[in-house]
């Protein structure tokens, strides 16, 4: 299936053009998404304004170098954004605008926190949110692209643990009886992520599973019809049995192709916001002015959620097609 795009034509007028199959967010030279069990590596994590690198902002940078199995440097900032954060930021984090108010600017940071990187495979929880910033930020303000290599935490729990619906990162210090909450603090988050991945290494090598093993077979969705004709399922996708709602103009396909998708790959689509919901993705316009205090009711609705302990994530479109391509 084509994915849909809008255009400009010379006579100013809005219309709509066919894109490439299958295109992806245009992030040339990015790093790759591997699946393997490293001794040397640097672990990192953001705190953001919001969702999408286009308009949020890094307001946090932390990392641990670890060297053969061993932590042997960290990395932590504040960054001040530029402007004030909102509340439930500010809830969800603990980050206040006097906090960041006397913080280094991100043009200031990234080159260091570039040169603690190095060369290192990188690992996160759900990284692709933080590298697709981080990329973005070192192509405007240096001029070249975040090419290192990374490793998703909670790819490597649904490969390992198929048997699991949840993967977040509060499920896998509960499951892997590490102790600790999620704090939304990058350096706190950043060492429980590496908690979780030293023992996913441990459980793999105990139970003999080499990681080359978790690799997915390589193949695209096809939701070319209405009617889903498929009758299995790829348990261990991010999209498997769980339910998307969707906010806002997607710019890419229409909210009925991308539900389609949705369901073809055993998940599963609903029109609100309610308690059950798994993930909320939103359109573009979603940051149109024209919507009261920037947000929709959907995204309010889910951010209440959030904040009162469900496992719900709001998402932008980006985040979404790379879910779907087992990213």
């Amino acid at each position: 299936m084509s994915g849909l795009y809008f255009s400009i034509n010379a006579s100013g007028e809005l219309v709509r053009v066919d894109a490439p199959e299958k295109q992806k967010p245009s992030r040339e030279g990015k790093g790759r998404s591997l699946l393997e069990a490293l001794s040397s590596y640097v672990v990192l994590d953001l705190e953001t304004t919001g969702l999408d690198p286009r308009w949020d902002s890094i307001i946090e940078i932390a990392a641990v170098r670890v060297q053969d199995g061993k932590i042997t440097d960290q990395f932590q900032t504040l960054v001040n954004p530029g402007f004030e954060v909102d509340n439930f930021i500010i809830e969800l984090t603990g980050i206040t605008n006097e906090m960041l108010s006397s913080a280094p600017s991100v043009e200031d940071v990234l080159p260091r926190f570039v040169e603690f990187v190095g060369d290192s495979v990188v690992i996160g929880h759900n990284v692709n949110f933080d590298v697709n910033f981080i990329y973005d930020d070192c192509k405007r303000i240096m001029s070249v692209p975040f090419a290192n290599d990374f490793i998703d935490t909670m790819r490597v729990s649904r490969r390992l643990y198929k048997e699991y619906s949840n993967h977040t990162l509060s499920d896998l210090l509960e499951r892997f009886s590490i102790g600790g909450n999620v704090e939304h603090r990058a350096l706190s988050d950043v060492l429980k992520t590496n908690a979780c991945y030293v023992y996913m290494k441990d459980y793999a090598s105990s139970h003999d599973i080499e990681f080359a093993s978790l690799y997915p077979l390589k193949g695209g969705v096809s939701a070319k019809n209405i009617q889903t004709g498929e009758t299995e399922f790829d348990e261990s996708t991010a999209v498997y049995n769980k339910l998307f709602v969707f906010t806002g103009a997607l710019e890419r396909m229409t909210r009925k192709e991308a539900m389609q998708i949705v369901v073809d790959m055993g998940g599963k689509v609903a029109d609100n916001v309610t308690k059950k919901t798994s993930y909320l993705v939103l359109g573009n316009n979603d940051y149109c002015t024209t919507i009261k205090d920037g947000k929709s009711t959907k995204q309010k609705k889910a951010e209440q959620f959030k904040l009162s302990g469900l496992d719900i994530e709001t998402i932008s479109e980006d985040i979404f097609y790379e879910m779907l391509s087992g990213q």
